[in-house]
């Protein structure tokens, strides 16, 4: 998987290295100014990426430290570039199933949905002006999610065995395999980057922006200048208002649903976002999640979104989505013959078995 070659590439350098500063907001050239549209507004207009094999949260060998040096940024992208190349060989043919290697995203034998042909989760450090990062967190200090305990019980027992193997009905399986919006909050917001699809096409007019995201075609649209509606109205990615503060767009969204929240915050989340053009090729990208229930302090992250020059097509997800029904029509078949599925690989369980 990309991200472990991240950390087992960087982990042996990480010791050795003296701690560097921590994130402030990289310098725009003098000579350099955001082009402004036809509302006057800075231009962010145009496809962007953010894919990365950078982390959300930080390694622990890292501590407090924001910035890799050269030498680590380097040696992680060859260590993936390593991976990557043994993935894409060919398979040997007389293995079985459960005899697949790992296949492009971390799993293994059965749990391959993908292998590494058709993921495409970025190949380089996530750099922010000039500079590498060894986790798209920044805040807390040490990059990682300050989950109250109680808030991790919280997410269990509403998971219940949705993950673990539920097919009692399509509400039970995850957003993403329903098709409803993207995984691993690639719609956001905060919008990370995940497998593959991690292209944004942005629009804007004189009072909205709309973002739209690759994965499952999602489009976000910010009001500029709007209100949240009451708080009984909660729609999918949350209610986006806006507005500029110099070059900076400005992104407040709250109003989510319960069950589209940033890893397991209630939906009284707030979701504060900056876009910051900083060059012709890059948008200076962060954000603010605080969710007092959830996290012991406000969840700052940083990314650098690049300029593509991909064209966004539609991804229409449920034309292709065979397996949901699938997965059901199986199920119903086990429970006829008395037998219930669990495990998120759906094997059966025979009943009366622990």
């Amino acid at each position: 998987m990309t991200l472990r070659a991240f950390v087992l590439a960087t982990a042996c350098l990480a010791a050795a290295l003296p701690a560097g500063a921590q994130t402030a907001q990289p310098a725009k050239s003098s000579s350099w100014k955001a082009p402004r549209n036809a509302w006057g507004q800075p231009d962010m207009s145009g496809v962007w990426s953010n894919a990365t094999i950078t982390r959300l949260e930080r390694a622990p060998q890292f501590g407090d430290r924001v910035i890799l040096t050269e030498q680590e940024a380097r040696a992680a992208e060859g260590a993936n570039a390593r991976v990557r190349d043994a993935q894409a060989q060919p398979t040997d043919q007389s293995k079985q199933v459960d005899d697949l290697p790992n296949c492009g995203d971390g799993s293994s034998g059965p749990a391959c949905g993908y292998n590494a042909f058709w993921v495409a989760p970025g190949t380089t450090v996530m750099r922010i002006g000039a500079e590498p990062r060894a986790s798209i967190l920044v805040g807390p200090k040490n990059g990682r999610l300050p989950l109250r305990p109680e808030a991790v019980a919280r997410q269990r027992a509403a998971f219940g065995t949705a993950r673990l193997g539920n097919f009692d009905g399509p509400e039970r399986r995850p957003l993403g395999e329903r098709c409803l919006v993207g995984f691993g909050s690639t719609s956001g917001p905060p919008m990370l980057p995940v497998l593959y699809n991690n292209h944004y096409q942005i629009q804007q007019t004189g009072s909205e922006v709309m973002i739209q995201i690759e994965m499952v075609h999602d489009t976000r649209i910010v009001r500029i200048g709007g209100k949240h509606p009451p708080a009984s109205v909660r729609t999918w990615m949350g209610d986006s208002i806006g507005w500029w503060e110099g070059d900076t767009l400005v992104v407040e969204t709250t109003n989510f649903r319960p069950d589209q929240t940033f890893r397991g915050a209630t939906q009284d989340q707030k979701v504060v976002e900056r876009f910051t053009r900083i060059s012709p090729q890059q948008i200076f990208y962060q954000f603010e999640v605080t969710d007092p229930a959830t996290f012991t302090e406000t969840v700052k992250g940083e990314e650098s979104w690049n300029a593509s020059k991909e064209l966004v097509y539609e991804y229409a997800c449920h034309e292709g989505n065979y397996a949901l029904p699938g997965i059901l029509a199986g199920a119903r078949e086990e429970e006829k013959k008395g037998r219930e599925m669990e495990g998120n690989r759906g094997e059966v369980k025979e009943e009366g078995t622990q």
